[in-house]
Formats: structure tokens, sequence, C-alpha cells
């Protein structure tokens, strides 16, 4: 990638295409240190000797009768506080990300975010060498993906 910087809206569409989630709608914070990912029926496993995680979540919003089974090598556990101040113990899984031409590896936590108006939030760590900067003004400005258009979130 070049040094080139790209601006980003403080909330965009990206991919997790390893995890099979075409578009999901993100809140960039620059506040939280740590990106989560909305999971519920989280249970973790065994494969091929490694530790993994099963979880399952709802990539769009407004059309909860479409989930998503996705299953990941867990990186750790990990203490994580929320904005509320509450403590909470999560896994934390790596994979990448797809946002506009950017192409990330992130570690992103699992909770469930069902009740929270973004389902996935990309924190600073997250951003640190991509060359993106947040334009706390505006709002997907790397465009809205054609497949999210017709699923209508």
């Amino acid at each position: 990638m070049s040094n080139k910087v790209t601006i980003i809206g403080w909330r965009e569409w990206l991919s997790l295409p390893e995890l099979g989630i075409p578009t999901i709608r993100a809140k960039i914070d620059t506040g939280a240190r740590t990106s989560a990912l909305h999971a519920f029926k989280i249970e973790a496993f065994e494969k091929n000797g490694e530790a993994w995680v099963r979880f399952y979540l709802h990539p769009y919003k407004r059309r909860r009768e479409y989930v998503v089974m996705c299953e990941s090598a867990i990186v750790e556990q990990r203490h994580v506080t929320d904005s509320g101040g509450h403590r909470e113990q999560r896994y934390v899984i790596a994979t990448q990300l797809n946002m506009g031409d950017h192409l990330l590896n992130v570690e992103l936590s699992l909770t469930n975010r069902a009740s929270m108006r973004y389902l996935m939030l990309l924190g600073r760590t997250a951003l640190r060498d991509a060359h993106l900067v947040v334009d706390s003004a505006h709002s997907y400005l790397l465009g809205k993906p054609l497949s999210e258009r017709r699923l209508g979130d």
C-alpha cells in the first residue's frame, strides 16, 4: 500500500471475507482501542488441536432473519472495558477486513452488540498503520456496497 492518506467517515461499510460477511456497517471509533464485532451463541471448541470459536451474527441490523455462522481460531481471551465502564472477558479473533480499497489485518473482540446501533466497532488499533484519516462530519465516504442496497439495511 502507498503512503497516500484516505479520508473515511465516522461510519463506513466494510466486509469480512474470511468470515463470510459480504458487508457490514461499522462505526469508526478512534476513542476505542479494541475493535468489536456483534456475536451471539459464542462457543469455544477445539479444531486440529487449536482453540477455535464458533459464533453467529446478524450482519444487517434491520434483517434479523439473515444469520451467518462463523468460525475462527482464537487469538486470545482478553478483558475489555466498554464505554459504560463494564468489564467483560471476550474471545479475540484475527481476520481480514476490506474497506474501500484497503485490506486490513485486524483483531476483533466478540460480544453481543444487539442493543447497540452499530454491530461492529472499528477501534484505533485496527486503523493504526492503515493511512486512514477519520472525518467526523461525514459518513460512508468509501461508498455503500451494491449488495447492501439490495438487502436494504
